[in-house]
């Protein structure tokens, strides 16, 4: 049943509640896709990887989410993505589109959008890092035309099974 939807994409803040409510719906997601994927594993090593993945708001490019509303209702937040500085990269990060609004071409925007960013801040190239656990993700992100990459750093040491792909603008 197709269904009377509209969307759209507004930059926020990094500590827009509903950006904060987003990241949790993944770090939940992502928590029970990954559960014992690293086995058993010493607590620093686990500390280590929480580190690798922490976002800094002062690396942050754009912080961008999606507001969607069936015909009559107030708007929903979607989905979310940001946009950091990674040393000299560019890197897309916390990419989720919440259940309920999944299969509706968001994620693609919400990417478009994120490298939209990138080139008006003067990238010619983005990176992103993800896993065996998100083959969703792997099948977008390479029919957008990115490519694997080595796993670059933060992720080496804590994750060297993670997948990497980049995107030459």
């Amino acid at each position: 049943m197709e269904r009377d939807l509209t969307w759209r994409i507004v930059d926020v803040a990094y500590d827009d509640a509903r950006a904060r409510d987003l990241r949790r719906q993944l770090d939940d997601d992502l928590g029970a896709r990954y559960d014992g994927f690293h086995g058993d594993e010493p607590d620093e090593r686990r500390r280590a990887r929480a580190r690798a993945l922490a976002t800094h708001p002062d690396e942050i490019v754009a912080t961008l989410i999606a507001l969607a509303a069936e015909a009559g209702a107030d708007e929903a937040p979607a989905g979310h993505v940001i946009l950091r500085r990674l040393g000299d990269e560019w890197e897309i990060k916390r990419l989720i589109v919440a259940p309920g609004f999944r299969g509706l071409g968001i994620a693609r925007g919400l990417m478009s959008a994120a490298l939209e960013a990138a080139r008006a801040d003067g990238a010619e190239r983005v990176i992103l890092q993800t896993g065996l656990q998100q083959p969703e993700s792997m099948a977008l992100y390479a029919s957008m035309g990115f490519s694997r990459i080595p796993v670059y750093e933060p992720y080496v040491e804590t994750m060297p099974r993670s997948v990497c792909f980049a995107l030459s603008l």
